[in-house]
């Protein structure tokens, strides 16, 4: 079993020989990996390799299977969560989740039921003058303050991208970790959500980028965690796995791989 020494700090997420179904099919496969505090890291791969899956399996809305092997998915060392808990150590972004957001719903409201774990806020729903503060300070940190009044269904994607992320931040969780985040993004929002995000990283925020698409893995990641066809296919250092060779491999393809500027590119 994946466990910390003594004296050394729990990984941030360690999986261990976990498996996963979904719609009868194996869609994991004794997948064992660990991610520490404080790292930066990518969790590259070709759809339909395993990668939303993980993600589900952390926000508890799938669970892994249970087959009598020995396994274990760990948050901060711990196997046990309750979800809101869970929820102010781990800030996750997905695209399910902009989906549900495309409402009549204000950025600030959006931003304020972070603190409820809910879809906009409810008439029950106490919003403290600390949480208001926190709210704003959030809009402002992912440069969304002058939205804060806007419907998120008449944002752009890059907008919303942005509001839910602030959303995610607004506990100060240990990490942030965002499925498939630059989806829809044109050049432009691109370019300047890999910016938010490297500001982010820079601040001493958790990055865990999971995706597709090299050119997502924004220069602060060191390490990626390649996958297919369920497994872990390959973990390690960026610089060494972000090659034409080992992309070939992954994605079964001819790659060929630059470096600009930090940035991985496929040409």
């Amino acid at each position: 079993m994946i466990a910390a020494m003594p004296g050394k700090r729990p990984a941030l997420v360690a999986f261990e020989n976990v498996s996963l179904l979904r719609g009868g099919r194996r869609v994991l496969d004794g997948v064992s990996f660990e991610i520490g505090v404080g790292e930066n890291v990518a969790i590259l791969g070709p759809n339909g390799s395993g990668k939303s899956s993980l993600v589900k399996l952390l926000t508890r809305e799938l669970y892994p299977l249970a087959n009598g092997v020995r396994s274990s998915l760990r948050v901060l060392g711990r196997d046990r969560w309750e979800l809101f808990e869970l929820r102010r150590h781990l800030g996750i972004v997905s695209p399910e989740l902009q989906d549900t957001f495309a409402q009549g719903i204000t950025a600030r409201e959006a931003v304020l039921s972070g603190f409820f774990s809910s879809v906009g806020l409810w008439t029950n729903h106490r919003v403290t003058s600390a949480m208001a503060a926190s709210a704003d300070r959030a809009l402002r940190r992912l440069d969304v303050a002058p939205l804060a009044d806007r419907p998120m269904n008449e944002m752009s994607a890059g907008e919303a991208r942005r509001t839910l992320i602030a959303r995610a931040l607004v506990h100060g969780p240990r990490a942030l970790v965002l499925d498939e985040p630059m989806t829809s993004l044109d050049l432009r929002a691109h370019r300047d959500f890999r910016e938010t995000l490297r500001k982010l990283a820079r601040g001493g925020t958790n990055v865990v980028l999971v995706t597709h698409a090299l050119e997502d893995v924004i220069p602060e990641i060191s390490r990626v965690v390649l996958v297919r066809d369920g497994r872990v296919f390959k973990d390690g250092p960026a610089e060494e796995l972000l090659s034409g060779r080992t992309l070939s491999e992954l994605y079964r393809m001819p790659v060929r791989v630059e470096r600009a500027g930090g940035y991985y590119h496929v040409s």
